[in-house]
């Protein structure tokens, strides 16, 4: 399959492109980070491959950059460091949706997920 080079989806390990795979939803090349952010670790952005990351973008031809760092308190702070580090480079980031899983049942969501699902809440119909 040919790859769309508009769009660059960030993970931050290789197995975490065959979820993305499996769904079939996914076009566009990956990025892998090779982890994420933890300062108490000793990791911070210079054991990332975000100077790569940069680059690409910096070549030209890619319209959107889509966050697909876990949903852990590192793989927040990963995203938020890489949407400041693309600000001002005019490409679009974006973050993947957070909310609630289908099958799921409300009593047994956390509250952070809960959160996130109210506030990016859509419109039906």
């Amino acid at each position: 399959m040919r790859r769309a080079g508009g769009r660059i989806c960030v993970v931050e390990r290789s197995p975490d492109i065959f979820a993305f795979e499996q769904s079939g939803a996914f076009t566009g090349r990956y990025h892998v980070l090779g982890g994420h952010l933890s300062p108490l670790d000793g990791i911070g952005p210079e054991s990332l491959r975000l100077d790569s990351l940069v680059q690409r973008v910096r070549q030209g031809g890619v319209r959107e950059v889509i966050l697909a760092t876990n949903p852990s308190m590192e793989g927040e702070v990963t995203a938020t460091y890489i949407q400041q580090l693309l600000s001002g480079m005019g490409v679009r980031v974006t973050r993947l949706a957070r909310g609630l899983p289908m099958g799921g049942d409300l009593e047994y969501i956390d509250g952070v997920t809960l959160a996130h699902a109210l506030v990016a809440r859509q419109d039906v119909g």
